[in-house]
């Protein structure tokens, strides 16, 4: 396996555990919404810090993603494809 398609993968993987994670967090968030928030009614730090940090991380991961998959010399994957064929020579 090519170091680039390693890191590419990695990248994969780091964005759709973001993205899962914001939604598991965001259903927790809708099912007990007064644990999310202090005595004045804003939300908690940790509340912050985590609906904007798993959409952060995502969205960057994305981006190297992106990154990665040209330096790897990879075509755009079809949706379902878990590793995109190569681009040909030119």
């Amino acid at each position: 396996m090519n170091g680039a398609l390693a890191v590419w993968a990695a990248f994969r993987v780091v964005r759709w555990l973001a993205w899962i994670g914001l939604a598991i967090y965001s259903v927790w968030f809708l099912f007990d919404p007064r644990r999310h928030f202090d005595a004045f009614g804003q939300l908690l730090h940790s509340t912050e810090g985590a609906m904007f940090g798993f959409t952060l991380v995502a969205v960057f991961a994305g981006l190297l993603e992106l990154m990665m998959r040209e330096r790897a010399g990879l075509e755009r994957p079809n949706i379902g494809q878990l590793v995109p064929a190569r681009k040909p020579a030119v």
